[in-house]
């Protein structure tokens, strides 16, 4: 049951309660993968099958720049709602966002900046009219980030492979690494709520339909994984370290041996907000998505999933709820 509250004057956000108990935390330590260990794509390829999950050390993204982008964003959200209101809206989706998780009815206790690493013009003119901001500041701050990420994210992919033995090692990571790749960037922002004791959700549960998410936050608790037995464990935060999600995507292409993970923030603070930046590394929208034939191989192992186009996907994803398993129309049917 969904129920909205009455929400606070600033800023205007509508608490959305859920009825679950509250979560154990994560029922071992978070598989960590120290990616300075040249043997560490054995332990990632052992992740992303129990878990589609994983916290990385050793990741050689300075910590320099997630302070200054950390920085550049509260400059922003600490805005008056009325001024953070000038960044968003038509004609395009990115930019500022609050309470309205998509386009399909879902809500949070969530603002937002999201952004488009390939398209800085619809990121940052918008932003020249907030008081206080510099657009070149954070055009900066978010491109150094992003372009160190993303390094990361296609090392992480590439290493993948190589635990998968796939002949080119960058089967993967050419997708991210392609001037057409459909990559989004995202700044969540989580204010205080007086209702945290209540287990308010900040964002809904859902899998990420790209390949990869790298995700990295302040030192505020919320985020939830979903376990194989569909209970949740919340997962201790660490602003040092960055969290990977397996995609939809590249669970498709792995055949359904990798795990797109269910994952939700729930607002666990009345008195510090949370910051959460993710970067979404996707597919140009021409890529067609299917598994791997190299996967497929051994023991004649049928494909469960139709070819489809990143665009169709990302089309279908965008017209439907947070919560909704949206691989089961690219299923392929059993025969009886």
């Amino acid at each position: 049951m969904v129920v909205l509250s009455k929400p606070p004057a600033e800023p205007k956000f509508a608490a959305v309660k859920t009825c679950c108990k509250a979560p154990m935390l994560f029922p071992a330590p978070v598989p960590i993968i120290d990616l300075s260990k040249p043997d560490s794509k054995h332990l990632l390829v052992k992740a992303c099958e129990e878990y589609g999950f994983f916290k990385v050390i050793n990741h050689g993204v300075p910590s320099q720049l997630s302070a200054n982008l950390e920085s550049e964003a509260l400059r922003f959200f600490s805005s008056p709602l009325s001024e953070k209101l000038k960044a968003g809206g038509p004609p395009n989706p990115f930019g500022y966002g609050n309470k309205n998780v998509g386009s399909c009815g879902d809500t949070g206790w969530v603002e937002y900046l999201l952004l488009s690493p390939h398209h800085p013009e619809l990121n940052f003119h918008k932003l020249s009219s907030v008081s206080g901001m510099s657009p070149d500041n954070f055009r900066s701050a978010v491109n150094e980030y992003v372009e160190a990420v993303k390094r990361m994210a296609c090392e992480i992919l590439e290493m993948l492979a190589e635990g998968l033995m796939i002949e080119d090692r960058r089967a993967l990571s050419k997708m991210l690494m392609d001037e057409q790749s459909d990559s989004v960037f995202r700044v969540n922002h989580y204010p205080p709520c007086p209702e945290a004791g209540q287990n308010p959700i900040g964002f809904g549960e859902h899998t990420d339909p790209q390949i990869i998410s790298v995700l990295r936050s302040n030192d505020t608790s919320g985020l939830q994984i979903a376990l194989k037995d569909g209970s949740w464990r919340s997962v201790p935060p660490d602003q040092k370290s960055f969290f990977v999600n397996v995609g939809d995507s590249l669970q498709v292409m792995t055949n359904g041996r990798f795990k797109s993970v269910r994952h939700r923030v729930v607002v666990s603070n009345a008195a510090k907000s949370r910051l959460s930046m993710i970067y979404f590394g996707g597919p140009p929208l021409r890529e067609k998505i299917a598994p791997l034939p190299s996967l497929l191989v051994e023991g004649d192992q049928d494909s469960l999933y139709r070819e489809f186009t990143w665009c169709e996907y990302k089309n279908s994803v965008f017209s439907s709820r947070l919560a909704v398993n949206r691989l089961v129309r690219f299923q392929k049917v059993a025969a009886s």
